[in-house]
């Protein structure tokens, strides 16, 4: 027995990336007590995070998800949402994001069923977002670079603590900040920071008419 599989058997750390083979990664996140985990496998290294307790963790978690599900309302944009969703190459690479999507004419490529996506039989989200408390910069840099090579079109870091969002477009396998969202057509990343910042003095229901107001006077 080698010693991370020693490490495995008892426990391993958490919040942080440990070396260890893709079997590895497997039977870590086969134990039982990760399966309320995050989890991750990019380059030989695996990553199991434990799930935030923060109110303003879970608050800006679900208010991105709504505001994202008003945009394609008003905007009669098909969207598909997935929460805490594993995409996976077998042996390679996996995320489970906290929140991604399936956007437009590419919704009838979503998963269905009660397994992990396999990124080799079906296609990546197109957006993928992390919200980040403690583990922003793990969010911004080594995660950015496990979603650029899993090929999602976009990705964006929501941080918790200064209510602001880092989003980046992907393409040939790098990225680069955007002011705007490419796959939710001209949704400025500013006017989602705006509803966050409402969003610690008020309520859903105000802060969703408030952004509504805002993109039906942009359209």
């Amino acid at each position: 027995m080698n010693k991370l599989q020693g490490k495995l058997q008892l426990k391993i750390p958490t919040d942080t990336w440990v070396t260890a083979s893709w079997d590895d990664y497997v039977n870590a996140t086969a134990n039982s007590d990760y399966q309320k985990a995050k989890c991750y496998y990019y380059s030989g290294q695996l990553r199991i995070e434990m799930p935030p307790v923060g109110a303003n963790h879970a608050d800006d978690n679900n208010i991105v998800a709504v505001l994202i599900s008003l945009f394609g309302v008003v905007r009669n944009l098909p969207i598909r949402g997935f929460t805490n969703c594993s995409y996976r190459r077998v042996g390679i690479k996996e995320c489970q994001p906290d929140i991604s999507y399936y956007i437009g004419d590419r919704v009838q490529f979503s998963p269905q069923g009660s397994s992990i996506v396999d990124l080799d039989l079906t296609h990546p989200p197109d957006l993928a977002i992390e919200v980040a408390d403690s583990s922003w910069a793990d969010d911004i840099g080594k995660k950015r670079l496990l979603y650029e090579e899993l090929g999602i079109a976009e990705y964006w870091v929501v941080d918790v603590r200064n209510t602001r969002i880092l989003a980046f477009t992907i393409a040939n396998n790098g990225s680069y900040r955007i002011d705007r969202s490419q796959v939710l057509p001209e949704l400025s990343i500013v006017l989602l920071e705006q509803a966050l910042q409402r969003s610690r003095q008020t309520d859903n229901s105000q802060v969703g008419n408030w952004f509504i107001t805002q993109i039906q006077d942009s359209a």
